[in-house]
């Protein structure tokens, strides 16, 4: 960065955030922008939301649709890129989700090259991982091959290949990618139903007093995170000039059928995991859901994270439970939150 010309100061740091009206984007671009050491958020989107966060310009912008040369444009100057741009559905059309999601990343990566971005942190994801233990955690030596038969683990297990090509490629732009766990918080959990159970269940079915029981199979032990904790994790990623290589982030405690049942008020009923996997497999060949059967496949079979690095080299830790941040969500199922985004609008 080049001093200000009249107070002889370094200029605050300009971060652009791909796919910044999200659940992800929408808490990292928050962070950024009260971060005094950012003078400037770019925030791309392929909709321009009413919301107006301090020190943020909004563009709309298309990673898969929009060329080379138009996102080059829009990361000159750049001291970092936060690629967050991504798309759950169709999953039944993994072509159309290949496309968003993994030749516009390509785009955004290459874009980062020509504009002479220093920085890249990129969205990665639990799903990345191989299938692991669930009684430990597990760190980010663990492989990256993901579940082949889930579209979403398919894509985000390509692009870590992608990178370690990259990074070899581009020595000075510093890549860092991010593995969080499932991210929640009351905000996003209108476009959550809808990214994963569908519109035809309501929000007030997450109502303690409608769910009367919770199924129990093998698997069934995951990671959450407050969306608002991850955000923190990456606005130190992308201003931290010693900061390269992936980062775990979860918080703890893991949760499965008990500590669900003991958020909703039911109680716990013992399932064979071939009949949940019936049940999700019938609705999604139905069309009535939008969750395929390969992605709880995956789910079930998605190791715990070990987190010890970017606690030690981020300095960071999770400011709620995992147990708060799922709570997040169902207060916002129960509620109807959003907010003043496109996608997360309730």
């Amino acid at each position: 960065m080049r001093a200000d010309s009249e107070t002889g100061r370094e200029p605050g740091k300009r971060i652009v955030v791909t796919g910044a009206t999200g659940n992800a984007g929408t808490s990292i671009v928050s962070s950024l922008a009260d971060d005094p050491r950012v003078g400037s958020v770019l925030g791309l989107a392929r909709r321009r939301p009413v919301w107006a966060p301090t020190r943020t310009t909004w563009v709309a912008a298309d990673v898969e649709k929009d060329g080379d040369r138009v996102i080059t444009a829009h990361l000159e100057g750049a001291d970092a890129v936060i690629h967050l741009a991504w798309a759950f559905q169709p999953t039944h059309d993994p072509l159309a989700t290949w496309r968003t999601n993994v030749l516009g990343s390509l785009r955004v990566f290459r874009a980062a090259v020509a504009a002479g971005v220093s920085a890249l942190v990129y969205a990665s994801s639990v799903g990345a991982y191989s299938p692991g233990p669930k009684d430990h955690p597990v760190d980010e030596s663990w492989p990256t091959h993901g579940w082949p038969e889930a579209a979403y683990c398919r894509e985000k297990a390509y692009l870590e290949r992608v990178l370690d090509t990259y990074e070899l490629q581009h020595p000075g732009i510093r890549v860092v990618r991010m593995r969080p766990a499932f991210l929640f918080k009351e905000g996003a959990a209108s476009e959550q139903r809808r990214i994963f159970a569908g519109r035809l269940l309501p929000g007030a079915l997450a109502d303690p007093r409608l769910i009367p029981v919770v199924p129990d199979f093998d698997g069934l032990t995951f990671q959450a995170l407050h969306t608002d904790d991850a955000a923190d994790a990456y606005r130190i990623a992308a201003l931290r000039d010693d900061v390269r290589g992936a980062f775990n982030l979860a918080a703890d405690p893991p949760l499965g059928a008990e500590e669900l049942a003991a958020l909703l008020d039911a109680r716990v009923v013992r399932l064979p995991r071939a009949a949940a996997r019936a049940v999700v497999a019938a609705g999604w060949g139905l069309r009535l859901l939008p969750s395929s059967p390969h992605l709880l496949d995956a789910f079930l079979r998605l190791p715990l994270l070990d987190c010890g690095r970017a606690h030690a080299e981020l300095g960071w830790r999770p400011r709620r439970t995992g147990v708060e941040a799922v709570q997040s969500l169902l207060d916002g199922l129960r509620y109807g939150s959003g907010l003043p985004t496109p996608p997360l609008t309730p």
